[in-house]
């Protein structure tokens, strides 16, 4: 049997990993500036990481949601201390995609409503809703394909205001990423997510923050939509929240109330899956990941702005982009390639970088300087 040929593969096959760092099965080592899609959150192969997730396999790894489990409830606190939203219900699943594909669902059972806002250039998963509210026609199947969703400019106030006004007491839920990662390191405006606020409430409708890359501290805040002082009703979390176990989850507004079969999984919230959350968010708020994500966030910002090579410079914390100029069009490869450090990519020319929150400040001056060099190399014409 051969793999489905899905995935344009890199030539590097990873056997270790620690901290910051990865190795491959020839002994090279590589920086990792990307972790892997936002995914390793507080390092790879964390000592209390493997504690928890070692620890807790000794014990049981799965039963289903059938029983009553105290780990859940453990986790749910701890998020509510950590994030600020204590006042918040949580729902576990399995991965981003499952946490949108809920959070719609949700909308649409609490408003009785069809019609889902999203905006140009989002990535919101691969599953069925999910993907239909993704704006990539490539990767939506003629069975995706949905009249419910409606598509409007990014950081259009105008557009989204007008909306509204014509089609509002049809609108269940409106998504959006605080800042877009597919779409290229593209910020939503303060004002933008506070009109998203203004106008669900005077609509009734349901605003989900889509934080499954742009949350779990990687801003500097908890979720990338706190910077603009607005609640939402649910936010979507995965990626970083389990540093590389599978995991997802939406937390949920006190006023959206739940019903027995509502909402459903076989493996999400077991109890690997929580000890590794746990983990996370213990190391999160013992190492003072937040504010260490945000000072490396300023000071990865500011050299990659003093380079004067690269283009558009943005972002929060540790969720940066910047636009490869034509001249320059190798150098992520060049970067994997000649100084091994992995880094992410948007189309058509934009790098990004999502390493770990503990990223090192010795581990980004290495970035930094394979960065210049590769800057250096002859220009492609």
């Amino acid at each position: 049997m051969k793999l489905f040929d899905v995935y344009p593969l890199q030539q590097v096959s990873l056997e270790k990993a620690a901290g910051s760092f990865l190795w491959d099965s020839e002994g090279q080592r590589y920086l990792d500036m990307y972790g892997g899609h936002a995914v390793i959150s507080i390092g790879h192969s964390h000592p209390h990481y493997i504690h928890r997730i070692t620890e807790q396999l000794q014990q049981i790894g799965f039963y289903s949601n059938s029983i009553q489990m105290p780990l859940q409830e453990e986790l749910a606190a701890l998020l509510g201390e950590v994030s600020g939203k204590q006042d918040y219900q949580l729902f576990l699943c399995n991965s981003g995609a499952e946490a949108n594909e809920n959070a719609l669902k949700l909308a649409s059972f609490h408003t009785g409503r069809k019609q889902v806002v999203a905006f140009t250039g989002a990535f919101h998963g691969r599953t069925s809703l999910a993907v239909a509210a993704t704006d990539n026609p490539s990767i939506i199947a003629p069975v995706n394909e949905s009249g419910n969703i409606v598509f409007l400019p990014f950081n259009d106030e105008a557009a989204l205001e007008a909306h509204f006004k014509q089609h509002g007491d049809q609108v269940a839920a409106v998504i959006i990423e605080g800042i877009q990662g597919v779409g290229g390191i593209r910020m939503a405006s303060d004002a933008f997510l506070q009109s998203i606020r203004r106008l669900c409430d005077q609509y009734g409708a349901v605003f989900v923050a889509d934080s499954v890359q742009c949350g779990y501290g990687r801003t500097g805040r908890f979720f990338s939509h706190d910077h603009a002082g607005v609640q939402a009703d649910i936010y979507s979390m995965a990626k970083g929240m389990g540093n590389g176990f599978p995991i997802g989850g939406i937390i949920i507004a006190p006023h959206i109330q739940p019903k027995k079969g509502m909402l459903g999984t076989t493996f999400g919230g077991n109890h690997l899956a929580c000890a590794a959350a746990l983990a996370v968010l213990e190391v999160i708020r013992d190492e003072n990941l937040l504010q260490h994500a945000a000072d490396m966030g300023t000071y990865l910002m500011d050299a990659l702005q003093a380079t004067g090579a690269l283009e558009n410079v943005r972002g929060r914390g540790l969720m940066i982009g910047f636009d490869v100029p034509e001249q320059h069009k190798n150098l992520r490869k060049d970067l994997l390639e000649r100084y091994r450090v992995f880094t992410g990519e948007a189309k058509p020319n934009v790098i990004r970088l999502l390493p770990s929150l503990a990223l090192p400040k010795a581990e980004a001056g290495l970035f930094l300087s394979a960065l210049q060099e590769a800057l250096a190399l002859p220009v492609v014409v």
